[in-house]
């Protein structure tokens, strides 16, 4: 099983990314595919989640400027970042979890630094 995240990068505050992530090895439409976040001395935070028939959730901090969207077709969710604040600054982490059998598998990070 492979979780692969990139878009990741440096951008000032106010600024755009897009992180993707492409699952390999796994049913793709039985997994709740979830972006975590993480900075030094942090515990993770759920960024944004999103289920099999798109249904998404957010935490507080970025409704309104993140969007995640999937393509169960391409096995990928997208993360759309607006308006991004150094407080966004950390390491992305994309997560894949099936509430059936409550099985999950975790990608490597991505970066992401906002900053002037």
């Amino acid at each position: 099983v492979q979780l692969q995240a990139s878009g990741g990068g440096l951008v000032q505050p106010g600024g755009s990314l897009t992180l993707s992530c492409v699952a390999s090895g796994i049913v793709f439409s039985d997994y709740v595919i979830g972006w975590f976040r993480q900075t030094p001395g942090k515990q993770r935070e759920l960024v944004a989640a999103i289920k099999s028939d798109g249904m998404a959730s957010y935490t507080d901090s970025v409704k309104g400027r993140f969007t995640i969207t999937r393509d169960n077709g391409r096995n990928t969710v997208s993360l759309q970042m607006n308006s991004l604040t150094p407080e966004d600054t950390a390491g992305y982490i994309c997560n894949a979890y099936w509430p059936t059998t409550r099985r999950q598998y975790w990608g490597q990070g991505t970066q992401v630094t906002v900053s002037s």
